[in-house]
């Protein structure tokens, strides 16, 4: 059954919603090393790539020859120089293993070789201990510890996942200039480009959001990203155009548990990327590239469920349980933190501004879109019932961004955090002195660090998030990305100083 469209962002399919999210292998019956090495010489596959995240969030990879991979693989994994990944170890203690998991193998649509790729843990090749470092670790070790507690045994997630499209990028940065250039046939600022024909195609600034073609002229490259995703064992609901003018669009997943919805989002990136790149685009999911337009955001559908049952369905407010309210409360309560994860560039920050259909005060709703927890109305049945948190966009790794929110969920339900009365009201339209009493999202990455400095003790709990990550967090965010920009000259200040 298609999503529904009650506004275009119903992710969790009612009649699938209506059945306990039951997992299953992402790639047919092959769960063992002994099918996956049957299945390789069966379907002469000729390559194996190995595949993990670093700590920022980029995925990475490495290949092998098919002969080499046998049922030891699986136990004993392949080293490699985990000093040459950022965040991770030392040069004197760089030797680290890459472990493959049976359950993930999907065949890569885009080698001219036939290639098996792989996730892989990073284990210690000494302890034989998984890394504290993995972001795939901290999201495995948050899933257990969901179970520890005996609240739930499963949490749902159902991001919705937003790119842009262009057609041509030039950037650079030097001791004596920047600048970036960007550009799309879709693009308003190219209505009147001296062209023949130019055939007035050019979607307005923040109008966007589902034109037919041919003004929507990347509808069949979208479909083509949704087979490539179908095809690589994921469930795709749909696709659309999004709002803002240049590209942008979104192609929406059935929702999964925690590791599994972070595995399927690093595999979306990658075919997003790589089906753009095969047509002579490119694709980035940077949250704001174009000024005063919409950024790309990752809003994340969440729910929490036992024994086949929706714990989140009830009768408050919106249809909501107690505990729901309390998982809301835990998100609030821990927000500003939770940006320093969720929206871990300093970018992020300029798409969390009033005005864009992203949230920038800390609060809750049941339709109200520029808050940080919306309650979609649309999807009626008690077993689709589920939070929206909006603040999170696609730059952030979701191994870490998953197993954060969940950890603050469990802390609201845990201590029953009462999430305060819904804001219901447009906030953009709310009187001065009613708005100045919200309490705020960080406005930038650096204020974002400094919450997360202060809150988190929620995330260490069951040792999900080590003192070691989140301290190496911190300061490679500081020293890398906000001190770096802090410390450049900015074109724009030509503009505002130059005549000083």
């Amino acid at each position: 059954m298609a999503a529904l469209v009650g506004g275009g962002k119903c992710h969790y399919d009612e009649i699938a919603m209506a059945h306990p999210p039951v997992p299953s292998p992402e790639w047919g019956d092959i769960v063992s090393p002994k099918e996956i090495l049957a299945w390789i010489r069966q379907e002469a596959v000729r390559a194996v790539d190995l595949r993990f995240m670093d700590f920022p969030g980029s995925w990475k990879h490495f290949t092998i020859p098919s002969e080499r991979l046998d049922e030891g693989s699986f136990e004993d994994g392949f080293g490699f120089d985990a000093s040459s990944v950022r965040g991770w170890q030392q040069i004197n203690e760089s030797d680290m293993l890459v472990v493959p998991v049976p359950e993930s193998a999907f065949i890569d649509p885009f080698r001219q070789d036939k290639t098996l790729n792989l996730f892989c843990n990073i284990l210690d090749p000494i302890t034989r201990e998984d890394y504290s470092r993995d972001p795939r670790n901290v999201a495995r070790k948050a899933e257990v510890y969901l179970r520890s507690t005996g609240i739930a045994d499963t949490a749902c997630f159902g991001p919705e996942t937003e790119f842009f499209i262009f057609d041509h990028v030039r950037f650079d940065q030097n001791r004596h200039s920047a600048f970036h250039y960007l550009d799309s046939a879709e693009g308003q600022w190219n209505s009147g480009l001296d062209i023949r024909p130019n055939q007035g195609n050019t979607i307005r600034h923040r109008e966007g959001y589902f034109p037919c073609p041919p003004t929507d002229s990347h509808h069949d490259l979208r479909s083509e990203m949704m087979r490539c995703m179908i095809d690589s064992g994921m469930t795709v609901e749909g696709h659309h155009h999004e709002v803002a003018s240049g590209g942008q669009g979104e192609i929406d997943l059935r929702y999964d548990s925690l590791v599994r919805m972070a595995d399927a989002v690093l595999k979306y990136k990658y075919i997003v990327k790589s089906v753009a790149h095969k047509h002579g685009k490119t694709a980035t999911f940077m949250p704001k590239p174009i000024f005063e337009d919409n950024g790309s955001g990752m809003h994340v559908n969440a729910s929490l469920w036992r024994d086949g049952r929706n714990l989140f369905a009830g009768s408050a407010y919106a249809g909501v349980s107690e505990l729901g309210m309390h998982a809301i409360g835990g998100l609030l309560k821990h927000a500003r933190a939770l940006c320093a994860i969720t929206n871990p560039t300093t970018n992020s920050y300029k798409r969390l501004v009033p005005g864009f259909d992203a949230p920038t005060t800390i609060s809750y709703s049941s339709q109200n879109r520029s808050a940080a927890v919306r309650i979609p109305v649309y999807c009626v049945k008690a077993q689709s019932r589920r939070l929206e948190y909006r603040c999170p966009d696609a730059s952030a790794n979701p191994y870490l961004s998953f197993a954060a929110m969940l950890m603050a969920m469990l802390d609201g339900v845990i201590n029953r955090i009462d999430p305060g009365e819904p804001l219901d009201r447009n906030i953009y339209d709310l009187e001065p002195e009613v708005l100045k009493n919200l309490p705020r999202l960080p406005a930038t990455l650096d204020e974002a660090l400094s919450a997360l400095e202060k809150d988190h003790d929620f995330l260490i709990r069951g040792d999900v998030f080590t003192e070691d990550v989140l301290s190496t967090w911190i300061r490679d965010k500081r020293e890398k990305e906000v001190d770096s920009i802090r410390a450049r000259p900015h074109p724009f200040e030509f503009n505002l100083y130059y005549d000083v």
